[in-house]
């Protein structure tokens, strides 16, 4: 596959980058929001733990093409978002591209995520990636699932990935 990351895209609101050291304690707030975790098994417990987990997951997808988390910048205020990508996941068995999202809490409900999830659509579209692309989704995380279905994804099958009762939503490209 081609570069799997949207480095340097953009979307109206949103600046896509990579990852950087340098966000760790900006990223540690989503860790430490009970919220934004409470549908993710296996996690460490300790928020800060759990972010360096993170941390570790996003530079080894970097250094081995699996795609990856971008952070979401807002263009005008400069602020960090979130994160979305399209990752490299293996679900059931078979190897998938999914599009994965992350806001943090306080940006929640303005409409990141799809805007961010769709330009990743798009993005997969244009380079052609993939035949379809997936987003796993723990079953009671709602708010998730509703981007999907905005983003024309519909629910494939449900399975268990990494621990967690999870959704599969998929669209064909």
């Amino acid at each position: 596959m081609s570069n799997l990351l949207l480095t340097g895209q953009e979307t109206e609101r949103l600046l896509f980058r990579k990852l950087e050291v340098s966000d760790f304690d900006t990223w540690l707030t989503f860790h430490k929001d009970p919220r934004s975790t409470e549908f993710w098994e296996g996690l460490p417990d300790d928020p800060i733990d759990a972010c360096q987990h993170w941390f570790d997951k996003a530079f080894h997808r970097y250094q081995n093409n699996l795609g990856g988390m971008n952070v979401l910048v807002n263009k005008q205020t400069k602020a960090f978002i979130g994160q979305c990508g399209l990752l490299v996941q293996n679900v059931d068995h078979i190897k998938e591209l999914e599009i994965g999202y992350s806001i943090l809490p306080k940006y929640w409900k303005q409409g990141y995520a799809i805007e961010a999830a769709r330009k990743c659509k798009a993005y997969a579209k244009q380079h052609n990636l993939a035949k379809s692309l997936v987003s796993i989704i723990n079953v009671k995380n709602i708010p998730s699932q509703k981007v999907a279905l905005k983003n024309g994804m519909y629910l494939d099958k449900t399975t268990v990935y990494n621990a967690n009762h999870s959704h599969i939503f998929r669209i064909i490209i």
